[in-house]
C-alpha cells in the first residue's frame, strides 16, 4: 500500500538526483555508507512509523497525558514506540560509532525521522528532544557528564528536554530568574543547588524512559544582568552514581500541565526547582552540575536550540505532507458533483480531483509540502557540509548559510505547510471538520510550529535584525551568490520555461537586496523591525522559489509523470507564489510605520 505519510519517490528524487547524498561515502566519516544502507534506514523508519507510531496517533490525541498528583500517566504505546526508535538506531544515527551511532549523513538521518514526525508527531516529540539534548552535551559536555547522561540517552535508557521559559519571561531569556547557588564538586564537574520555575517544558515528566536530563538556564549569584549571565546546567530527574545507576530523586517536582490545542502526545509541564518536595542529599535544592563555563549557557543553549529549529521545520513538512496525501488519497475516491461542462443530472459524478479548484488546492499542497521538505533537507546537507566538507572555507560557508537559512527552516514550513493542512481540511470538506479523518487532526498539531523554538515573530527579528547584517552582510551576499549559480543553470539550459523562472528568481533576488538595503539606510531600529515578519515571509517565498528552481533543474530532460509534477509544481509557484512578494517589497521599501505608531488606546 502506498505511504500517506511521505512520498518515497519524492524523498529518493531529493536526497539522490537533487542533493547527490551517495557522494558523501567518499568521505572517511561515511565511508562505510552506500546507497544501500541509505535505502536500508529509510526503510526502517518507514516501517517503524507505520507500524509502531501511527496506529496511537489518535488515541494519544484523545487520551492525553493526565497528572493525578503524584505522576504524569502516558498511554504505554509511546514507551513502546520510544523504544522501538532506540532500538533500531535511529536515536542515535548521525552519531559516532563510539556512541552507538551509525554514522549517517544528517541528510538521510532527517529523512528517517521526517517519516515518524509524519506519522505521530506527539510521540516523536520523545526522541527529538533526547537527541538535541545529547547533541548538546557531546558539543560541550565534559567526558564525565557525556559518558553519565549523553550516552543513556542515545542509547534510550534517559529522556532530555530544555527548560528554558519561565512563566513571568516566556521568550525574553534575558528575564530568566531562576537561581544556581554553588554546591561544591562532584564527579561531574562543579555542583549547584536550583531554585525556580520552567514552563512550557515539552516531555517535562513521564516514565517512558528511567530517568529525565533536564538542560536548564539560570543566573549564578553576582552573574551580570541579561542574557550574558545565563549559566547551563544538567539537573536529571533522579541523581546518577559514578557507576552509572539511577538513586534519589532530585527536587524537580511537577507542578502542572498544559492542556494543548493539539501536539497532545508529548505531555507539556510546569517544573519547579528547589521547591523541596524532594530532598536530595536530606535538604531542598535541585542538584545541577555547570555544563561548560559560567555565563556562557545561551550559546550553549543555541547549539540545541537551532538544532531544534530545523527539526520544527522538518515537523511541520511532515505534517502537512501527511494531510496532503490524506487530501490526495481523498479527492482520488471521493465522487461529488459533474464537470461545469456537463448539463446532465443523470450522468454519474465523478472524483473530485476532476475539478479544477480542488486540483488548485492539491497543487498549493503539493508546493508548500515537497518544496518545504527539500528546503529542511538542504539545511541538513549543509551541517554535514559544516562537519565533513574537505576544506575550512567550505565548512565555513557551509556553516554562514545554515545560519541565515535557519530562521527560514524553522518559520516558512511552520506557516505554509500549516497552510497545506488548512488547504487538506478543505478538500474533505465537511468531512475534514470532523474527527472521522485525520486531516483535523493534523492541522492541531501543526498549529503549534509557529509558535515553539522561537515564533515567527522572534525568527523574524533574527533573520532582519541580525542574519542579514552579519559579517557586514556577507551571510546574504553568500546565499545570493547561491541563487545566481541556480539562475545561471537554469538559463544555460536553453528551456524556456527555466529561463522564464530564472528570469523571475533573479528580479525577486534584486528586490531582497534592494529592500534590504532600504531598511538599513533608514537607521531607526524600531521602524526597520516593526514590519520584520512582513520581511521573514517575502523572503522565504524567494528562498522556497530558489529551492524550486534546483528542484526543476533536477528533473530537467527527465521523462515520466513524477517529472511532470515537479515541472507543474514549479510553475505553480512561480505563477501563484512567488508574485505574493511584489506588494510586500513594496510595503516594505517605504518602512511602512502603521503598525509601529499603533497605540494601545486605540484598540
Amino acid at each position: 500500500m502506498t505511504s500517506k505519510l511521505l512520498s518515497r519517490r519524492d524523498v529518493e528524487f531529493l536526497l539522490y538526483e537533487w542533493l547527490d547524498v551517495t557522494s558523501l561515502c567518499d568521505r572517511p566519516r561515511f565511508a562505510d555508507h552506500s546507497r544501500e544502507t541509505f535505502d536500508g534506514a529509510l526503510d526502517t523508519a518507514e516501517r517503524i512509523a507505520t507500524e509502531v507510531f501511527l496506529p496511537h496517533r489518535r488515541k494519544s490525541d484523545i487520551e492525553e497525558p493526565e497528572f493525578d498528583g503524584e505522576r504524569v500517566r502516558i498511554i504505554p504505546e509511546v514507551g513502546t514506540a520510544f523504544a522501538a526508535f532506540a532500538e533500531a538506531g535511529l536515536l542515535a544515527g548521525p552519531q559516532d560509532y563510539e556512541f552507538g551511532g551509525m554514522q549517517l549523513p544528517l541528510t538521510v538521518h532527517n529523512a528517517c525521522f521526517a517519516y515518524v514526525l509524519a506519522a505521530n508527531v506527539g510521540s516523536a516529540g520523545y526522541p527529538l528532544l533526547t537527541a538535541a539534548n545529547a547533541n548538546l552535551l557531546l558539543a560541550h559536555g565534559s567526558p564525565a557528564q557525556i559518558d553519565a547522561f549523553a550516552r543513556p540517552e542515545l542509547e534510550g535508557r534517559f529522556a532530555g528536554t530544555m527548560c528554558l521559559s519561565e512563566p513571568q519571561a516566556g521568550s525574553s531569556l534575558a528575564d530568566v530568574a531562576t537561581r544556581a547557588e554553588p554546591d561544591g564538586d562532584s564527579p561531574f564537574g562543579p555542583q549547584f543547588r536550583l531554585f525556580g520555575n520552567k514552563m512550557w517544558i515539552s516531555a517535562g515528566e513521564h516514565e517512558v524512559t528511567g530517568n529525565i536530563v533536564h538542560l536548564v538556564l539560570a543566573r549564578m549569584p553576582g552573574a551580570p544582568p541579561g542574557v550574558k549571565g545565563i549559566s547551563l546546567f544538567i539537573v536529571p530527574r533522579r541523581l546518577v552514581g559514578t557507576d552509572g545507576g539511577c538513586g534519589e530523586r532530585n527536587d524537580v517536582a511537577l507542578a502542572g500541565l498544559n492542556h494543548k490545542m493539539g501536539y497532545r502526545g508529548t505531555v507539556n509541564t510546569l517544573l519547579n526547582f528547589g521547591e523541596g518536595r524532594f530532598k536530595p542529599g536530606g535538604r531542598p535544592g535541585a542538584v545541577g552540575y555547570l555544563v561548560g563555563e559560567p555565563h556562557r549557557g545561551l550559546s550553549y543553549m543555541f547549539h540545541m536550540m537551532n538544532e531544534a529549529r530545523i527539526g520544527v521545520g522538518l515537523g511541520a513538512v511532515a505534517l502537512g505532507y501527511a494531510g496532503y496525501l490524506e487530501s490526495l488519497d481523498y479527492a482520488r475516491n471521493r465522487p461529488q458533483g459533474r464537470p461545469v461542462t456537463s448539463k446532465d443530472p443523470a450522468s454519474a459524478p465523478v472524483r473530485i480531483i476532476e475539478h479544477a479548484d480542488v486540483r488548485r488546492m492539491l497543487l498549493a499542497q503539493k508546493a508548500y509540502v515537497e518544496g518545504g521538505l527539500a528546503l529542511s533537507f538542504y539545511c541538513a546537507r549543509l551541517v554535514d557540509e559544516e562537519h565533513t566538507a574537505a576544506n575550512e572555507g567550505e565548512r565555513a560557508e557551509a556553516h554562514l548559510l545554515l545560519e541565515i537559512l535557519t530562521p527560514i527552516a524553522k518559520s516558512w514550513p511552520s506557516q505554509w505547510c500549516l497552510a497545506a493542512n488548512d488547504l487538506a481540511i478543505q478538500v474533505h470538506g465537511g468531512y475534514g471538520y470532523t474527527r472521522d479523518y485525520p486531516v483535523e487532526q493534523l492541522y492541531r498539531d501543526n498549529r503549534l510550529n509557529p509558535i515553539h523554538e522561537g515564533t515567527h515573530g522572534i525568527q523574524a527579528l533574527d533573520l532582519l535584525g541580525r542574519k542579514v547584517a552579519m559579517e557586514g552582510g556577507k551571510a546574504l551576499q553568500l546565499l545570493g551568490t547561491k541563487m545566481t549559480l541556480t539562475i545561471a543553470a537554469a538559463r544555460a539550459t536553453g528551456d524556456a520555461d527555466l529561463t522564464a523562472w530564472a528570469e523571475a528568481l533573479a528580479d525577486a533576488l534584486k528586490r531582497v537586496a534592494r529592500t534590504t538595503a532600504a531598511l538599513y539606510a533608514a537607521r531607526d531600529p524600531e521602524r526597520i523591525l516593526a514590519n520584520a515578519s512582513l520581511y521573514l515571509e517575502a523572503f522565504g517565498h524567494v528562498v522556497l522559489a530558489w529551492i524550486w528552481l534546483a528542484q526543476a533543474l533536477a528533473a530537467h530532460g527527465k521523462a515520466g509523470e513524477f517529472y511532470d509534477g515537479k515541472r507543474q509544481a514549479c510553475r505553480y509557484f512561480f505563477r501563484w507564489e512567488l508574485p505574493r512578494t511584489v506588494p510586500q517589497f513594496a510595503l516594505l521599501d517605504c518602512l511602512d510605520d502603521t503598525t509601529l505608531a499603533m497605540r494601545d488606546a486605540w484598540f
